[in-house]
């Protein structure tokens, strides 16, 4: 009964198909393996099972359906079943659904939509994203049995699946590629800075693109050369970020000028430090109120770009920059005293003073005050830049005289130098010595000695810097280096030249035209002296024992250093200063001629006495 069905099934299903007639399939509990013949009949197809399959079909048709619609009922069965088929020629073979890909499933070109009920294998570029990642998110569409692998060397994915299974995959790839391209557009800003746009777009962006969503990310770059925006997005969010760059490129409605400040006592790079650093530091609710400066080395000007009010803040502080600024003229007297010798000469004279105390040389200059040239000092002088305390000047200028016309002192240097407030100047006078570095034998050849030497500089360094305080006050922070050169390297074995240094280094706060003296360096040399009668002192040996006798002297010298500063307030008082201190050096000679005489006359009065 069962096999006469089938039988009369298939020659109605012959009947209508051979005459291409839709028509309506239906039958219940067919075994597999018969609805397997079935559909080879009706299908005209060879098909080879190698293996038993159990269980049944069950298929209800409310609309017509053709043969190759058949066959794609038949691969559904047997998928259920966990087998499919493969084709391999004219013949179609049941095989594990697992093992499809290894029975050479038909390749198609990458170019070819997938079509039929068959597995196949096809290969699919992918351009705009990393083919590992795309696999991990189309993985859950193919079917249990389908095989997919991925070949990074081209970004290009392998799969055997059914034809439905392998386009789907397709057309989500194609719809993430065209998320995922990007596009890159210059805009040109031509009516304002392309940096503050830039900032406004950025920050606008956020607002409107998700940056979680990485398709929806865009990324906007400055190009300070061309003065452009460069944006780099997908089209759509390209063509919104366009959009905003052409309503923010206007003209600034800020009434900025520009305006040069030329300086005259100033440099304009240090001025524009100062005014960067103030700038720095002020918040501006507006960036683009903030002023653009900049330094002219040439021409030593400041260049202010922005809104007028701020202009106006900035000149007062360029005004107060750019002031005259003080000089002041340091005259230095640096002396050398024998203390032996300035204490003779004190006791010679009658002097208290002599010795070098801690009130320096002033007790030795005491003796020197007053005098007949104090009324026309006091006249000549009384309006003069170099101020009072004149008269006590004279006197200490007399007393170093004194001692150095009598062989007590000896004056090592006297430097002028001009400095400006608060930088430091220095002045140098010396000679460079050759010193030996070290000698070399040669071996080879002829034997010789080769020396080298290495250039010394020994001489006199004042360095000073003024701090002006006031109109008649500064403080000066000095520095004296004195290096001489004891012996020339004929004195001692070694050949070599020996040099001695004398340092100081103090601060001194000064009225105008007031000296101070820097002293505390001492040198002690020991001095042996033969006293004998004359001509028996000269007896070869009984001479020397009997009239002749010799002593030692340890002599002690003083190194003084006396300065005075001028404060100079305006460059044109510089000249009639120095017309003022050529008057006080002719006073000073007149000065020290009439108190010598006194000196002089009083020291014999006393000795008569």
């Amino acid at each position: 009964m069962k096999f006469i069905r089938i039988i009369f099934l298939v020659s109605s299903l012959v009947f209508v198909l051979s005459a291409r007639e839709q028509v309506n399939v239906n039958f219940s509990n067919l075994a597999v393996g018969d609805f397997i013949k079935l559909i080879s009949k009706i299908t005209n197809k060879n098909i080879l099972v190698n293996n038993k399959i159990n269980g049944t079909v069950n298929f209800i048709s409310t609309s017509p359906i053709y043969d190759d619609e058949l066959m794609s009922i038949l691969v559904a069965v047997l998928e259920s079943k966990g087998y499919t088929l493969v084709q391999n020629g004219s013949i179609f073979e049941v095989v594990r659904s697992t093992e499809a890909a290894k029975h050479n499933v038909k390749v198609l070109p990458s170019y070819t939509k997938p079509s039929g009920a068959l597995m196949v294998t096809q290969a699919i570029k992918v351009k705009h994203e990393n083919v590992d990642i795309v696999a991990a998110k189309i993985r859950y569409l193919i079917s249990k049995t389908a095989k997919l692998m991925t070949m990074k060397e081209n970004n290009t994915l392998l799969i055997t699946d059914y034809p439905k299974n392998i386009e789907t995959i397709k057309t989500i790839i194609r719809d993430l590629e065209a998320k995922k391209e990007l596009i890159v557009k210059i805009f040109k800003i031509k009516h304002t800075e392309a940096k503050k746009v830039q900032q406004k777009v950025a920050n606008i962006s956020k607002s409107i693109f998700n940056p979680k969503v990485k398709s929806e990310e865009v990324e906007i770059l400055l190009d300070q050369n061309t003065n452009s925006i460069i944006v780099v997005g997908r089209k759509q969010n390209v063509q919104k970020v366009a959009i905003l760059i052409k309503k923010l490129d206007v003209e600034s409605s800020i009434n900025q000028s520009v305006q040069i400040f030329e300086l005259k006592n100033s440099d304009s790079k240090s001025v524009l430090k100062s005014l960067n650093d103030i700038i720095a530091k002020q918040v501006f609710a507006d960036p683009s109120m903030k002023p653009n400066i900049s330094a002219n080395e040439e021409i030593n000007s400041i260049i202010i770009l922005g809104d007028p009010t701020i202009i106006k803040g900035m000149k007062l502080i360029i005004d107060e920059l750019d002031k005259e600024k003080y000089q002041v003229y340091v005259q230095a007297r640096i002396i050398e005293i024998n203390k032996n010798k300035a204490s003779n000469l004190g006791v010679k004279y009658g002097f208290d003073g002599g010795v070098l105390t801690s009130e320096g040389l002033y007790s030795f200059a005491s003796n020197f005050g007053g005098g007949p040239v104090q009324g026309i000092v006091g006249t000549s002088l009384a309006t003069s830049l170099v101020g009072a305390g004149v008269t006590q000047g004279f006197a200490l200028g007399a007393a170093i005289d004194f001692l150095q016309t009598h062989g007590a002192s000896k004056s090592i240097s006297n430097p002028s130098i001009l400095c400006v407030n608060n930088k430091e100047s220095s002045i140098y006078v010396g000679k460079t010595i050759s010193v030996s570095s070290g000698t070399v034998t040669s071996t080879s050849g002829v034997t010789g000695v080769t020396s080298s030497y290495k250039r010394e500089d020994v001489g006199l360094t004042l360095k000073i810097k003024p701090r002006v305080s006031s109109n008649d006050k500064v403080t000066l922070d000095v520095s004296v280096i004195l290096e001489s050169v004891l012996d020339d390297g004929s004195k001692n074995a070694t050949g070599q030249p020996i040099t001695s240094k004398q340092e100081v280094s103090t601060q001194a706060i000064l009225r105008h035209g007031e000296s101070i003296i820097i002293g505390g360096l001492v040198k002690t040399t020991e001095l042996t002296s033969v006293s004998k009668i004359p001509l028996l002192g000269d007896i070869p040996f009984i001479g020397k024992w009997l009239f002749s006798s010799e002593s030692t002297d340890d002599q002690q010298d003083n190194l003084v250093v006396i300065l005075t500063p001028y404060v100079i307030d305006k460059s044109e008082k510089l000249s009639k200063l120095q017309k003022d201190l050529g008057m006080l050096s002719r006073l000073q000679k007149e000065y020290d001629l009439k108190v010598f005489e006194k000196v002089v006359k009083e020291s014999i009065e006393v000795k008569k006495d």
